[in-house]
């Protein structure tokens, strides 16, 4: 296998896993209501240190829980507001089947996701304290944003070899008859 190819499939694994990451995140956002009520419940089990050793954890996942059954109760409605984040999840995973098709013609694509990576952090550190969000869930938030440009920018630097490699063959002129 020579090693352009060997760098496509590579960026090919990097990209897919971002994209599986991505539909995660987004699928996981439709059953909210649910899942903080799953949580809470493996949280509190005899099972979970978690209670004991972190209790502001623990209260902010009920506060959290709380406010969502309280939302969905009496004004459901706003709820429709975290399907929407779901589903700009799902929309942004499929624009990552561009660069999963040719990589060096999209890399704009992942310089895009770089930037929106870069803009949790202003978000987090702005919105955060606004809506009375904890500092420290914020920083996780952050890391959202900090863990997911690794895999985009290793898929970045990899296109750009591939570029190299391939930049001969791709503008290569017809030869002459």
């Amino acid at each position: 296998m020579n090693e352009a190819k060997v760098l496509l499939r590579r960026i090919r694994v990097w990209l897919a896993f971002f994209i599986v990451a991505l539909v995660l995140s987004g699928v996981t956002a439709f059953p909210l209501v649910t899942e903080l009520h799953w949580l809470e419940s493996l949280l509190k089990s005899s099972a979970s240190p978690v209670a004991e050793f972190f209790p502001g954890l623990m209260e902010w996942i009920e506060r959290v829980r709380t406010g969502l059954d309280a939302t969905d109760a009496k004004y459901p409605f706003v709820l429709y507001g975290t399907d929407w984040l779901a589903f700009a999840h799902l929309v942004i995973a499929v624009a990552f089947y561009g660069p999963y098709r040719d990589p060096v013609r999209n890399i704009w694509v992942i310089e895009f996701g770089m930037i929106a990576c870069a803009g949790i952090i202003p978000l987090a550190l702005i919105c955060g304290p606004i809506r009375g969000i904890p500092f420290w869930w914020s920083v996780i938030d952050i890391s959202f944003g900090v863990f997911g440009v690794i895999p985009l920018y290793v898929v970045r630097r990899k296109i750009k070899q591939l570029e190299a490699l391939t930049a001969p063959l791709r503008f290569a002129m017809p030869a002459a008859v």
